[in-house]
């Protein structure tokens, strides 16, 4: 009989066998950045744009969103294990975004994972999205400091993946179980959305040396046996 981990093992290997589309990982630079609201308002924002969505969350808890059809582009709300790696799933996608808030100890904590994530799994390029920005130019100090940082100690490309603003209506559109695009279409966060979301829809395929050297789904089904 199969577990619950299998279950999900083997859906999320059905997924990405059948489907031809791009998985996009998001993880947490530190705890409290803000994951799951970005990849649920994200998906929102990509639907309604006309792309095709699948939204997973590795906890399996998130609340519900926008419509979760199979498609071109599968968001990830990655996990990391104990030690900070990545799962299976996450580590084979073809983008990596790192979510950091703005405060100094959270970008702190954003390098050091970013630092572990790539010795772990020897990434060549992520992506930083700094989530809560009080405007364009405190992201892009960020960014400049990360990725300057990282190509300097770790040989490693970070690039931009824009902002989020701090918006006091992304709270009030939680509370109307709606995503703010949904909800406040004309708020600064759905603007950012938008932004976010008609951004990634150009970011270059991944090198296909990196996609075969990525390890396969089946060892995620492996590991949740």
């Amino acid at each position: 009989m199969k577990t619950p981990g299998n279950d999900q093992a083997d859906g999320l290997r059905r997924l990405m066998a059948n489907s031809p589309g791009r998985l996009l990982a998001f993880v947490a630079g530190a705890p409290g950045a803000g994951v799951s609201s970005v990849t649920l308002n994200l998906a929102a924002a990509l639907a309604r744009l006309g792309q095709d969505v699948h939204l997973v969350d590795e906890r399996g808890d998130a609340p519900s969103g926008p419509p979760r059809r199979r498609g071109r582009l599968v968001l990830l709300d990655a996990v990391l294990g104990e030690e900070g790696t990545l799962s299976p799933l996450a580590a084979r996608a073809d983008e990596m975004v790192v979510l950091v808030r703005p405060q100094a100890e959270a970008i702190t904590a954003a390098y050091a994972r970013i630092k572990r994530l790539q010795q772990a799994h020897g990434l060549r390029r992520v992506r930083v999205l700094v989530n809560h920005a009080a405007g364009e130019a405190e992201a892009q100090r960020i960014l400049a400091n990360l990725a300057g940082a990282a190509s300097r100690y770790l040989g490693l490309a970070l690039e931009p993946a824009g902002c989020i603003s701090a918006d006091p209506q992304l709270d009030q559109a939680r509370g109307f179980n709606l995503s703010v695009v949904e909800a406040f279409p004309g708020s600064p966060a759905a603007a950012d959305f938008y932004r976010l979301a008609s951004a990634l829809l150009r970011w270059p395929a991944r090198p296909a040396a990196e996609a075969d050297s990525a390890p396969r789904v089946d060892r995620f089904h492996a590991a949740a046996a």
